[in-house]
C-alpha cells in the first residue's frame, strides 16, 4: 500500500464482525487500532454451528440460504481449526404442521449451487462432496439402522444417524428425514483464532478493556475517545470508522448522528451435561413453531459429554420482550436492562438451573433419555442485531453512512468475511488503498499458519477465562 501517510482504520468493538474485519485488514498491511470494552475477542452471541445453508430456518427465502452457504464455506476456510465436522440432523415432528417436501426442493438448489462452488475452485469442498451435501432417511431405513451397534468414530451419514435411529421414537417425525452437512463452529477456538492472529500482527493495536465514549468527526476522519478499566481516557485519530459494535452498534450510530433501522434480539443457549449418552451423536434439530411451546429444538453435542441446547420457545432461548426495535429517536433498540446484565454475565443460578432444566426437558419431548442431563454451566448468551424492518432476516453485512464509516451488521457469524470484503472495496475505490491480487480469497493470511493444538490450547484458556466447561474448547468429534 503506497500512501503519503499511514492511513488508519479504527474498529470499534472485538466480536466475530469486529475481530475478522482486524484479522483481514492488518494481514493485507492495513493500520488498524481495535477497541474492546472485554477482556477477550469473540465473546458475544451463542454462536455454535456455521449455517451452511440456513436449513435452520424454514422461513427465511432461499437466496438468503445460498448467501448463508457462501459465506460459511468462507467461514470454514478462514477458521478451519474452529470447526466441528460433524453432520446435522433435520427433522419434523407429527405434532408440526409442516412438511418434509418443502425443503428438500432447497436442499436440490443448494447442491447444485454447492456442487458450481466446488467446480470453481476445489478448495471450496469444505463440507465434503457435493453429491453428500444432504442424505434422507425414511422410516424403514430408521428401523434399519436401530438394529446396528453403535459406531465409535462414525464417518457415513447413516453412521451418524445409529444413536437417533436408536434413542429417538420414530413414530414421532414424519419422513424423510434429512441429514445435512451442516457443521458446529466453537465460538472458543474462532475467538482463539482471532486473538492469535491479532497478536502477531505488526498492523493491528489491539486496546482490550477500552470502552468508546465519544466518537468525533474530524477533517477526512474521526477521533475516538475511549476509557479504559482504570477510567483512563485515551483519544485515537483515525482515517476510517468500522462500526462492529454488535447489539451496540446503535450507541455509535446515536454518537455520529446516523440513523438506522434495525432490530435487537436476546438469546441464550445453555450448557447441559449428558454423562450417559450413547455414542457419537450429529446435531438434531426438532423443527417448530418459534415463539410457541412447540418452538423449535437444538441439540449440539460437543465432548465428554456436554450438549449446548436451543429452544425457540419465550420459556427458553427467547424472552418476553427480548426482540425490540429502534424509533425516530433513536437507532439503539432499547433491549431491557436485565438482558444488557445477562449478556454481560450477570446470570442468577436460579434462573440458569430453570432454564436450563426446561431447555433438557424440551428435547427430552423427542429423546426421552435425555431427560437424565443436568446442568452443565451457565448460559452462552448475547443479542444480535437485525438491520432494517424485517426481523426474519438472517444474512446481512456491511452498510455504510458515508466514505469514511462502515457499520459490520452481522445476523450470523459466517456472515463476517463478507462484510469485511465489503469494506475493503470502498477502501481501496475511495481512499486509495492498493490492494494485491487475491485479497478476497481465504484464508486469512494472519491464521493459516496455526496448528490445531495452538488453537485449542488458547481456547482452553478462555473457557477457563470465561467460567465454561475446557470441552467447549475442545474438537469434535472425540478422538
Amino acid at each position: 500500500m503506497t500512501l503519503n501517510k499511514p492511513f488508519i482504520v479504527g474498529i470499534v468493538g472485538g466480536g466475530v464482525a469486529g475481530s475478522t474485519a482486524a484479522l483481514k485488514l492488518s494481514g493485507l498491511g492495513i493500520n488498524t487500532v481495535l477497541f474492546e470494552a472485554g477482556e477477550s475477542l469473540v465473546s458475544g452471541p451463542p454462536i455454535c454451528h456455521l449455517h451452511a445453508g440456513g436449513n435452520l430456518y424454514r422461513e427465511i427465502s432461499e437466496q438468503q440460504c445460498v448467501t448463508l452457504l457462501e459465506q460459511s464455506i468462507a467461514t470454514v476456510r478462514a477458521y478451519p481449526h474452529s470447526v466441528n465436522r460433524r453432520p446435522t440432523v433435520i427433522a419434523i415432528p407429527t405434532s408440526d404442521p409442516g412438511e418434509p417436501e418443502a425443503i428438500l426442493n432447497r436442499l436440490d438448489a443448494l447442491t447444485a449451487h454447492y456442487k458450481a462452488l466446488v467446480d470453481q475452485d476445489r478448495n471450496n469442498a469444505v463440507l465434503g462432496p457435493p453429491e453428500d451435501y444432504y442424505t434422507l432417511f425414511s422410516r424403514e431405513d430408521m428401523a434399519a439402522l436401530a438394529q446396528l451397534p453403535l459406531p465409535e468414530s462414525p464417518k457415513t451419514p447413516q453412521e451418524w444417524m445409529i444413536p437417533v435411529a436408536h434413542h429417538m421414537p420414530h413414530d414421532s417425525f414424519k419422513y424423510p428425514i434429512v441429514v445435512v452437512q451442516e457443521y458446529g463452529l466453537s465460538v472458543f477456538r474462532l475467538a482463539a483464532t482471532a486473538a492469535l492472529g491479532l497478536e502477531k500482527s505488526s498492523h493491528c493495536e489491539m486496546k482490550l478493556g477500552h470502552k468508546v465514549i465519544d466518537l468525533v468527526k474530524e477533517h477526512e476522519g474521526w477521533t475516538i475517545h475511549a476509557q479504559n478499566v482504570d477510567g483512563e481516557v485515551i483519544s485515537q485519530r483515525v482515517d476510517y470508522l468500522i462500526n462492529a459494535a454488535g447489539f451496540r452498534t446503535g450507541k455509535l450510530d446515536d454518537m455520529v448522528s446516523a440513523p438506522r433501522k434495525r432490530w435487537v434480539e436476546y438469546k441464550a443457549a445453555y450448557v447441559a451435561h449428558w454423562p450417559s449418552k450413547p455414542g457419537q451423536w450429529p446435531e438434531v434439530i426438532i423443527h417448530g413453531e418459534r415463539g410457541t411451546p412447540q418452538g423449535m429444538a437444538q441439540l449440539t453435542p460437543y465432548p465428554q459429554g456436554f450438549i449446548q441446547l436451543h429452544g425457540m420457545t419465550q420459556e427458553i432461548t427467547l424472552f418476553e420482550g427480548g426482540l425490540v426495535k429502534s424509533d425516530g429517536e433513536t437507532a439503539y433498540p432499547p433491549l431491557p436492562e436485565s438482558m444488557v446484565v445477562k449478556a454481560d454475565g450477570g446470570w442468577e443460578w436460579s434462573e440458569i438451573r430453570e432454564r436450563t432444566s426446561r431447555a433438557i426437558s424440551h428435547f427430552a419431548n423427542w429423546l426421552p433419555a435425555f431427560e437424565q442431563a443436568e446442568v452443565g454451566g451457565k448460559p452462552l448468551c448475547g443479542a444480535q442485531q437485525i438491520p432494517g424492518d424485517d426481523p426474519s432476516l438472517r444474512a446481512a453485512d456491511a452498510s455504510f453512512e458515508s466514505e469514511r464509516y462502515a457499520r459490520v451488521e452481522l445476523v450470523k457469524a459466517s456472515s463476517a468475511l463478507q462484510a469485511a470484503d465489503r469494506i475493503l472495496e470502498q477502501l481501496e475505490c475511495h481512499h486509495g488503498v492498493k490492494l494485491p491480487a487475491g485479497w478476497n480469497t481465504p484464508p486469512l493470511p494472519l491464521t493459516e499458519s496455526f496448528t490445531e493444538a495452538q488453537v485449542v490450547e488458547k481456547a482452553k484458556a478462555l473457557t477457563a477465562l470465561r467460567g465454561y466447561p475446557e470441552a467447549l474448547a475442545i474438537p469434535f468429534p472425540e478422538k
